[in-house]
């Protein structure tokens, strides 16, 4: 495994991040320790979650997955860089979602319990919100660093406006600010090349892509009848890229790599 600095610091990070976000709806919970396990085996320390994934179990669920794993070794804390997200709604509160300051302090809360660690990594605010002020959610994370419940902040799903937006404004606080976004890029997926990853290069954020494999469509055929890649949605979006995956499907084969190897490898 190969390691990298996360952004601007001197965090090292393993070039992949290893996305749990399936934990629970579509892997079981001892399917997720067992790819947990193989991905620390093979050098991966980098795990992202976010407070609201859990689909049809229910919002928290991935993060519980998580902190009964950690909770089977407490070495394995130490190990990992461990990234979560706050912003998504996370109940009918009108208050429990969003980047207002209280929210911000709550969700963080929420978060290390479930998770059952005593401070994140990684925080990321998982999408922008036009009503909150950037000094505001700076007051909150500047608080929660403060508090030693998170070490960075990043973003994730950002537009590049909002990158410069955070960064100026951390500027002007001599803050550190953000150091790193996460954002959907992959092969088929780059619109992330105008705005986003300028900024993020002006700014020094690392940037972690989300969907690497486009939902399955640059992973090739699948064996499996009932797997993700037999969905009506991928087979559908795998209908209209026919052409364009089939050329993709031929080069992998040249190079005598699979096509999930080779679009990673791009990445």
């Amino acid at each position: 495994m190969k390691y990298r600095r996360l952004g601007r610091t001197a965090l090292k990070v393993s070039e992949l991040c290893l996305g749990t976000m399936n934990f629970g709806p579509r892997t079981s919970e001892a399917e997720s320790f067992a790819i947990l396990g193989d991905a620390v085996e093979m050098g991966i320390n980098f795990v992202d979650t976010a407070n609201q994934y859990g689909g049809h179990l229910g919002v928290g669920t991935t993060e519980s997955i998580l902190g009964k794993w950690f909770a089977q070794d407490r070495g394995r804390r130490d190990r990992i860089v461990l990234a979560t997200k706050v912003h998504e709604p996370m109940s009918e509160d009108v208050n429990d979602r969003g980047l207002s300051a209280r929210h911000i302090q709550m969700a963080c809360d929420a978060s290390l319990r479930r998770l059952g660690v005593d401070h994140i990594d990684l925080y990321q605010l998982h999408h922008i919100d036009r009503s909150a002020p950037m000094e505001e959610i700076w007051q909150a994370t500047d608080r929660l660093i403060a508090q030693g419940k998170i070490t960075y902040v990043g973003s994730s799903n950002f537009p590049g406006w909002k990158i410069a937006q955070a960064g100026e404004t951390a500027i002007v606080r001599r803050a550190l600010g953000l150091v790193a976004e996460q954002s959907l890029y992959n092969l088929i997926e780059r619109r992330a090349e105008l705005e986003v990853i300028p900024a993020c290069r002006e700014y020094g954020l690392g940037v972690i892509a989300w969907s690497p494999l486009a939902g399955g469509l640059l992973a090739g055929a699948s064996p499996d009848r009932d797997g993700r890649r037999q969905s009506d949605q991928v087979r559908t979006a795998r209908a209209g890229r026919a052409e364009q995956l089939a050329r993709f499907d031929h080069l992998c084969a040249d190079l005598g790599q699979s096509s999930s190897a080779v679009a990673l490898a791009w990445l």
